[in-house]
């Protein structure tokens, strides 16, 4: 008997009205916004303007739904496009499939286009967003939990996930390795965050960072799933992946750090110039307010001063008593 468990929900889909809400989809909407708010506050303290990493997930995020789907679907295409299947299927994101890697590796193409666009290097508007992707991704993890699915090995520990009986899948207890890799993605959001802090990470090293690490728990997350894969050398394709990933991070987080030191100056042309602007127009205008509040207490004067005059109000007096 299970003591302890973490419940699977019922459904996936809650209907509002003719409208379905889809958990996986949910998950995913608010991962990319909170993504887009934290890497626009990032990006603004790095000297940058407010709304341009919005204009540019404009362009990144739709190429990373592609890219990830265009990943899942090309890495398991035997769900597809074997015997008895529907290759429509291929096209219903909803049901969940997105592979990180696609998405990233489209997603960059998208932002590299919004990025020259405004004339913004690519580095810099990466390294503000990498800890936003990776709180992004901790959310988005939970869409697998509506659907039931990337679950790990049968376990009986008291966080274990209830599985319910389902298509391609057996009820029981398992590994929540949707959970541990959430977890993941949030030690590594802060991980990038303090390590951007402490050494004033630049020209995209922040961002390899964030690949680097979360490649490391990807790799052991991905050894314990229990789900179809195919296997180069006994390990599975996405370990491989995950390896070969962050070994590129490193490799360019060493060569970077000695061709381009520091951090870039200007992340975003004329942003600094116009935040001078807007604050010399503040100034004026309250340089301005205050003239004209000196010039009413002034004219409030003059006419008291006229009031209490000597000549008028004694020519006043001198009229009335003659």
């Amino acid at each position: 008997m299970d003591l302890a468990y973490i419940p699977s929900p019922s459904t996936g889909v809650i209907d509002l009205g003719p409208i379905p809400l889809r958990g996986y989809a949910f998950c995913i909407i608010i991962g990319v916004f909170v993504a887009v708010w934290f890497g626009n506050k990032r990006w603004i303290a790095r000297g940058g303007r407010a709304g341009t990493v919005a204009d540019i997930a404009v362009w990144a995020v739709p190429f990373g739904l592609v890219g990830g789907r265009l990943y899942h679907v090309i890495t398991d295409y035997q769900l597809y496009f074997s015997d008895g299947e529907n290759w429509v299927d291929a096209f219903k994101i909803w049901q969940g499939g997105l592979g990180i890697w696609g998405a990233i590796a489209l997603g960059a193409v998208g932002a590299w286009i919004g990025c020259r666009r405004r004339g913004i290097p690519l580095p810099a508007w990466a390294d503000a967003l990498a800890p936003g992707i990776a709180f992004a991704q901790a959310i988005g993890r939970w869409g697998n939990w509506f659907n039931q699915e990337l679950y790990g090995k049968p376990t009986d520990l008291p966080w274990a996930l209830k599985i319910s009986e389902g298509p391609n899948r057996v009820a029981g207890t398992y590994h929540p390795t949707f959970l541990y890799e959430s977890l993941w993605c949030v030690g590594v959001a802060l991980l990038v965050i303090w390590a951007d802090r402490r050494f004033k990470l630049g020209h995209g090293r922040a961002f390899a960072l964030y690949v680097a690490a979360y490649c490391t728990g990807r790799a052991w997350i991905e050894y314990m799933r229990v789900d179809e894969a195919h296997h180069i050398l006994g390990l599975r394709l996405n370990v491989w992946t995950a390896v070969i990933v962050f070994v590129l991070a490193v490799t360019y987080i060493v060569i970077s750090a000695k061709v381009r030191p520091g951090r870039e100056e200007v992340v975003e042309p004329g942003a600094a110039e116009a935040a001078e602007g807007a604050e010399d127009a503040t100034e004026d205008a309250e340089d301005a307010k205050d003239a004209d509040s000196a010039s009413d207490a002034g004219g409030d004067v003059e006419r008291d001063d006229e009031d209490r005059a000597p000549g008028k109000n004694g020519t006043a007096e001198a009229a009335k008593n003659g």
